[in-house]
């Protein structure tokens, strides 16, 4: 039986990356808030990575 993701292949990275842009944008809010902190810098930039990686296995088609 074929998962969720084998049957809508672009299902699966178009919800990650909307979850993905969510983190992100919170993550940057906070950071105003509270000011430069090490780990909200490291979670921004794996975010980042992270959409990265969802573009380059969608061919940039996100």
């Amino acid at each position: 039986m074929a998962s969720q993701s084998e049957r809508n292949p672009e299902s699966s990275p178009a919800k990650a990356e909307v979850h993905i842009k969510s983190a992100h944008q919170i993550l940057k809010a906070l950071q105003e808030k509270i000011g430069e902190h090490p780990e909200i810098g490291a979670a921004i930039t794996k975010l980042e990575m992270a959409l990265n990686d969802l573009a380059i296995q969608t061919g940039g088609v996100l």
